[in-house]
């Protein structure tokens, strides 16, 4: 019999049960999100971080599922790429999410919250001074 916390799908009775864990849909649903142009990269939290330092990947971070009468609801904590439209990379995320949910686990979200947590600016380049300026061996010549 399946854990209480994973999701059981009509399925076949004829052939078996088919369970899916939550943490299976917060890594789907982080990877789709991700994906999407204009995401930076999905909040996390101090244990993840860690994680990333040391090598591993983090794909469910950023995502907290829910259940309630309506159904299976995602929250998402992203950041975005400034210069991007923000609703349209929100609803981008809502859209994709949504569809890869559906296509990878035949499982419908009721809803997905896009919570944007914060602008990223592009990062700049530092400028090779030697380019600017030129080297001081052209100078004496």
């Amino acid at each position: 019999m399946a854990d209480e916390k994973n999701l059981v799908l009509n399925s076949n009775q004829e052939l078996g049960e088919i369970v899916i864990a939550p943490e299976v849909i917060e890594v789907i649903i982080g990877i789709a999100a991700s994906k999407v142009d204009g995401v930076y990269d999905m909040q996390g939290t101090f244990a993840n971080n860690v994680t990333e330092l040391l090598g591993g990947s983090a794909h469910g971070k950023g995502v907290y599922l829910s259940i309630d009468e309506a159904g299976l609801k995602v929250d998402l904590y992203c950041y975005i790429k400034y210069g991007m439209s923000v609703p349209k990379v929100a609803m981008a995320i809502q859209e994709r999410v949504k569809e890869q949910v559906l296509f990878m686990t035949d499982v419908a979200l009721s809803e997905v919250n896009v919570h944007v947590v914060a602008v990223v600016p592009e990062k700049i380049d530092t400028p090779d001074l030697e380019e600017l300026f030129g080297s001081e061996e052209e100078e004496n010549e």
